[in-house]
């Protein structure tokens, strides 16, 4: 992580943060990194946090949460290939799923929650013809069917025992 903040150019830690950590400030958090690191490479995560709280207007900055969260869950993600590694892994489990198995999936971010639901509904329905035919005749037969249309969250009681349950997402796909 420290390599990737000391040596991207300013538009792919724009790319990243946006891509990775869905921030709104992303090119002004690009920028005064690539300013911070023009005086002295970042070396610290204090640093990295003090780049991130200067580019952010005061009433983001006042808010109760760390005013960087995003910056780190977006250098996390790039870092690890986390995305790529949950792609390929729900591929390697389609492929292992028996009929009738079902496949459970919880998210805890809208990034991985989108992956998972398009991948989900492209094995449902892996039809590539054009909607006007009125057959299909691209040959892909459907993997099984979606069980949660809409994802199942935590109830309030579980937020209330286990506080980190309140982003998951759980999405379940049967094997048919």
């Amino acid at each position: 992580a420290a390599d990737l903040v000391n040596t991207a150019s300013s538009a792919e830690l724009c790319r990243i943060l946006k891509e990775y950590g869905e921030e709104p400030y992303a090119w002004q958090i690009a920028g005064k990194i690539e300013s911070a690191r023009a005086a002295a490479p970042i070396e610290t995560t204090a640093q990295l946090v003090q780049a991130v709280a200067s580019a952010l207007p005061p009433a983001v900055r006042r808010k109760d949460k760390n005013p960087a969260r995003r910056t780190f869950q977006a250098l996390r993600i790039a870092v690890n290939g986390e995305l790529d590694a949950l792609s390929e892994g729900l591929d390697v489990l389609f492929a292992a799923l028996k009929p009738g198995g079902r496949m459970c999936v919880i998210t805890f971010h809208s990034l991985e929650d989108r992956i998972v639901k398009g991948i989900f509904k492209k094995n449902e329905n892996p039809c590539t013809c054009p909607s006007t035919f009125p057959v299909c005749v691209c040959g892909k037969v459907s993997k099984g069917k979606v069980i949660t249309k809409k994802p199942i969250l935590p109830s309030e009681e579980e937020m209330e025992v286990n506080s980190r349950s309140k982003s998951a997402k759980l999405r379940i796909f049967e094997r048919v």
